[in-house]
């Protein structure tokens, strides 16, 4: 029994990294990407330019090799940063890389014929986004921000490669030790639990805003 508590208190640990990697990533990725959307839609072409440079970057490489690059290449040139900052970092970029092409789609999704009647309406453009098109715009892009939203569920279990005790990591050190698939279940089980609370979450989302 003590065996058995132990082993849960040490996958408790582990399921609170990879919460807080979800989380944050989430937190830092969606306003980033909104940005990126915005600055990818930019007149300056410059700046276009180095935000579609970005996403092809970071949409086109793997996730597992930009944590590596991030967690060994960068302290070779003097930047050292904590393991979960490390993890934090890589995984906010490549979900702003994402979540910034969803958001582009969304907005270019808007008829244009919806600015023009907002601006002879006297409305400013802050007003005309605020009141007129993010509405539409969340609408538009909640389906693959859900999408996405899951798979990071799954990749947080990526972090095991820079030997951070996460779920999975805790949870693959008990069986190799113990020779009991009871924690890879239990791990099962928790990932399985939040996917079903966000998709859960987010068909209330998509419900509230469909009457847009």
């Amino acid at each position: 029994m003590d065996k058995l508590l132990n082993n849960f208190l040490l996958m408790l640990d582990g399921s609170e990294i990879t919460l807080e990697i979800f989380f944050v990533t989430l937190l830092l990725s969606l306003p980033l990407g909104m940005l990126a959307a915005l600055g990818r839609l930019s007149q300056f072409k410059l700046l276009s330019r180095l935000v579609e440079f970005y996403i092809w970057l970071m949409r086109g490489t793997p996730l597992m090799l930009q944590l590596l690059f991030v967690y060994f290449a960068l302290p070779m040139v003097g930047v050292r940063l904590p393991d979960i900052a490390a993890a934090l970092l890589a995984f906010t970029l490549n979900y702003a890389a994402y979540f910034a092409e969803i958001f582009r789609a969304g907005i270019q999704a808007v008829p244009k014929g919806q600015y023009e009647a907002a601006k002879t309406l006297g409305m400013s453009y802050p007003q005309t986004m605020r009141r007129i098109i993010l509405p539409q715009v969340v609408r538009i892009v909640l389906p693959p921000v859900s999408n996405e939203t899951i798979n990071l569920v799954k990749d947080t279990s990526l972090v095991y490669i820079l030997a951070m005790n996460d779920l999975l990591r805790v949870a693959r050190t008990i069986v190799q030790r113990e020779f009991d698939m009871t924690p890879f279940l239990i791990a099962a089980v928790f990932y399985l639990a939040m996917t079903f609370v966000l998709t859960w979450g987010f068909k209330k989302l998509e419900a509230r805003y469909g009457k847009y």
